[in-house]
């Protein structure tokens, strides 16, 4: 069960990783001046990978709460 729980561990870190990265491109887009339609677009990726690496951090958090479980 430790690998379970290792294995979960460095899914959730990456999922985390992922929204900081989120949070940085969404500032930087918006920093960049695009007009409204360029933003939306943008914006329309970031959530996309957003949704991506909150999936990938939940499923990391039930790999770790079900190894502690078993184990």
């Amino acid at each position: 069960m430790q690998t379970l729980i290792w294995v979960g561990a460095v899914m959730t870190l990456l999922g985390v990783a992922g929204l900081g990265y989120c949070v940085v491109r969404a500032i930087r887009a918006k920093g960049a001046g695009l007009e409204d339609n360029d933003l939306r677009a943008e914006l329309q990726r970031v959530i996309a990978i957003n949704l991506a690496a909150l999936g990938v951090s939940a499923l990391g958090l039930a790999l770790v709460v079900t190894g502690i479980l078993l184990g």
